[in-house]
Formats: C-alpha cells, structure tokens, sequence
C-alpha cells in the first residue's frame, strides 16, 4: 500500500529508480555546489524517497515471507497483505 505523506511522482518509482535519484542527491550536496534552498528541497525530496525505498522493501519482503513449501513439497505462494508497516 502507498504511503500518502509520499509524493504522487514518487511513489510511481520503482525501488532502482528512487534509489538511483537517492544517490545523485547525495552526490550533489556533497558537492557543496548546491545553494542552501536547493539543498534543503533536495534534502527533502531525498527524505520521500528513503521512506518509498523502505515501502518498497518491505513489500518484497511480505512477498519472499509468503513463499511457502506445501506438504507434498511443492513450493507456492501465498498472497501476502502488502500494507506495510512503518512504526
């Protein structure tokens, strides 16, 4: 499920993409070129995109949770409640 607190084009990511964006953010404030209001909104809209990383993450993980091994030994899956939990 999506975190509403995340922006709409965020959210849209895929975890490579946000991540990705992740990085140039921090190469570009560690750059030290990026003037101070630049910075914070860079800073934040680096913030959004740890927290849709971290939903993105641990709804692999409910999915990989869900794998299970059947009594005759066959392996499936069952569906798995994708609402993370962030607290």
């Amino acid at each position: 499920m999506a975190d509403k607190k995340i922006p709409a084009d965020i959210r849209k990511l895929s975890f490579e993409d946000a991540l990705a964006e992740m990085e140039d953010i921090v190469h570009s404030l560690e750059s030290g070129q990026v003037k101070l209001d630049q910075a914070i909104d860079a800073y934040t809209r680096g913030a959004h995109l740890k927290k849709h990383c971290q939903v993105k993450l641990k709804e692999a993980q409910a999915r990989i949770d869900k794998i299970v091994l059947g009594p005759d030994g066959d392996i499936g899956v069952e569906p798995a409640d994708m609402a993370p939990d962030l607290d």
